[in-house]
């Protein structure tokens, strides 16, 4: 017969385990930090639909740019992983509980999904460059939030970290779809040359 360890605890000693629990005292009330573990799981929400774009979108794309993009999408999801991963540990450092479910996702996300559409690989850049600015547009609101509103600063330093992230993988969006043409000296054939500013 299968012996029970002595460490293995049943349902209601589990349940009373936690319910002892010592409250996080961290510097934060209760209400900051469930405040600010909801703007997390509403970041959380939009960087796991983005990585579900981007991982479709890595599989699907087709074209010349084929192989340029695949390895690009595929160091955005990679990072993208990393990122939801870290905000999930945020989430459970405050005390609070990620969001993991799919419906939990689509109900929280402020980005949106493109059901039975397959776009060309322009568009697909363009959808995920709106997205990321999406994000990146939430995620300073969050982080003055955080700040200002909820004295977290630790959050608040958290998502610019994950902002800036954002802020590239955008640029390196943009910077595919703007696409002319550029001499080695970094002027557009045809162009005039600006002067240059506060020089």
């Amino acid at each position: 017969m299968f012996n029970k360890p002595q460490n293995c605890c049943n349902r209601r000693e589990v349940n009373e385990k936690i319910l002892n629990m010592p409250t996080l005292n961290i510097g934060l009330t209760e209400e900051q930090r469930h405040s600010v573990i909801e703007l997390l799981n509403r970041d959380l929400a939009d960087f796991y639909l983005l990585l579900i774009k981007t991982k479709k979108y890595h599989w699907d794309v087709v074209g010349p740019q084929f192989r340029t993009l695949h390895e690009l999408w595929q160091e955005h999801y990679e990072n993208l992983a990393t990122n939801i991963d870290e905000t999930a540990e945020r989430v459970r450092k405050l005390g609070g509980y990620p969001v993991g479910t799919a419906e939990g996702f689509l109900k929280l996300a402020s980005i949106k999904e493109h059901p039975n559409d397959l776009p060309l690989a322009t568009e697909m850049v363009a959808r995920l460059v709106n997205d990321h600015e999406q994000i990146i547009r939430q995620l300073r609101d969050h982080i003055d939030r955080c700040s200002q509103d909820y004295h977290d600063e630790g959050t608040a330093d958290f998502l610019t970290g994950l902002m800036e992230e954002h802020e590239k993988m955008a640029w390196m969006l943009r910077s595919f779809i703007e696409g002319d043409s550029v001499n080695p000296s970094g002027n557009r054939p045809g162009s005039e040359t600006k002067p240059t500013v506060g020089v």
